[in-house]
């Protein structure tokens, strides 16, 4: 059987992009490794990690790059959450941008909400509860 372990994005800024996972989102910076031959740096954020069963996070700093295309494919990545407008109003105290309120998502009633990262990669919370 296999294991989802981390999706990987491509990030402008590392520094601002670890402060939005960690200080908006609550996640933990759970390492870094820099590669100076190849000039790029990978942080791994997430709730838990990886070999404890957890999904995490990778951010990729490409040195230099400033500027990625995000294409038509790629949707947005989704974390549970258990009151999502106490998550939305947590969010946006910290900084955070909500690019979708609160509410419930079309013809269903499952409550969803959308938050922007700085690269502008989308983060759709859902209400567990």
């Amino acid at each position: 059987m296999a294991q989802l372990l981390h999706t990987m994005f491509r990030v402008a800024n590392l520094d601002k992009s670890i402060a939005f996972y960690t200080n908006v989102l609550g996640m933990k910076l759970l390492r870094q490794v820099e590669n100076k031959d190849y000039k790029y740096t990978l942080a791994f954020v997430g709730y838990g990690k990886e070999n404890e069963g957890h999904a995490v996070i990778e951010l990729t700093y490409n040195w230099g790059e400033s500027n990625y295309d995000h294409g038509t494919a790629f949707g947005h990545i989704a974390l549970g959450v258990n009151d999502i407008y106490i998550a939305c109003d947590k969010i946006r105290a910290a900084g955070g941008k909500i690019s979708r309120e609160p509410g419930p998502v079309l013809g269903g009633s499952t409550h969803i909400a959308f938050v922007t990262d700085p690269d502008g990669y989308k983060v759709e919370l859902i209400q567990q509860n």
